[in-house]
């Protein structure tokens, strides 16, 4: 299981150069995407199709290979294989059937973007794609809302701006970094609140795939003065129709303060904004 760059081509490791050029076979999750990286490199070896949809019959035929002497080696369109990409199936296949799977390390946009991030990274969950679907991505976002290691999700460019809006909703106002697209010409690393980072992709045309990276949920007191929790109750108000009640809620389960400090900060901050 050979991975590969995720843009720039110079990311690719000595030892992968050496195995692509060596196996007998390599299958690609896309031929015509892989050609780009051997032709780079001058690599020669035949290639076969092994993608989502033809994963389980094709690793039949490629473990067959295998068992007739043949060394493969597999490769996805960048980064590490099963990663979010195929591949999974046939290192099932293959261990098996009694055959050594052998990982040959690389890049990865999930660890190359947490390297980056400053937030903790001794423990961290990753997610993957979230749900394609509000309401599923929804319901998934409560089932980790209290977490507090520090969360990893990737997202399509067609649904990253209401992607980090609802994680906003469920999760909070938290601190976050979103990536996009990482080592290649238009690198972009976003860094603050998921507030200012979703206005920022409101309304824009996005693209290239996102590494969304956000900090875990917060178990000790954050320390702000009155007038920042203002602030963010005022930012709260703002930026969608909230009641007095939701936004209490929120910058609690964000800051971890006692509730009836926010809610008297809720009182008088509401109703000068109303009387304005």
């Amino acid at each position: 299981m050979v991975a590969t760059p995720i843009g720039n081509l110079e990311d690719i490791t000595i030892r992968a150069l050496r195995v692509l050029k060596e196996v007998d076979l390599i299958a690609a999750e896309d031929t015509r995407h892989s050609r780009i990286l051997l032709s780079a490199y001058d690599i020669r070896t035949p290639l076969v199709s092994l993608h989502e949809h033809n994963e389980r019959e094709r690793s039949a035929m490629i473990v067959s290979k295998m068992e007739s002497g043949m060394n493969v080696a597999y490769v996805s369109d960048a980064g590490t294989p099963c990663v979010s990409d195929p591949g999974y199936q046939l290192a099932a296949a293959a261990l098996e059937n009694g055959i050594r799977v052998v990982p040959v390390p690389g890049p990865s946009a999930a660890i190359a973007a947490l390297s980056v991030c400053g937030f903790p990274a001794d423990q961290f969950l990753f997610y993957g794609f979230l749900p394609p679907k509000s309401n599923s991505r929804r319901r998934f976002l409560e089932s980790i809302r209290g977490e507090e290691q520090t969360l990893i999700f990737y997202e399509s460019p067609a649904r990253i701006a209401e992607t980090m809006r609802e994680i906003q909703d469920v999760l909070g106002d938290r601190q976050a970094v979103v990536a996009r697209e990482l080592t290649k010409v238009f690198e972009e690393i976003r860094r603050g609140w998921i507030s200012d980072i979703a206005a920022g992709l409101s309304g824009s045309k996005a693209r290239g795939e996102f590494t969304i990276i956000v900090r875990g949920a917060s178990r000790e007191p954050v320390s702000m003065t009155d007038d920042e929790i203002q602030e963010r109750l005022l930012r709260l108000r703002s930026e969608r129709s909230i009641s007095l009640r939701d936004a209490v809620a929120d910058v609690v389960r964000q800051t971890g303060l006692p509730r009836k400090r926010i809610y008297d900060m809720a009182l008088k901050c509401f109703s000068f904004s109303d009387e304005n």
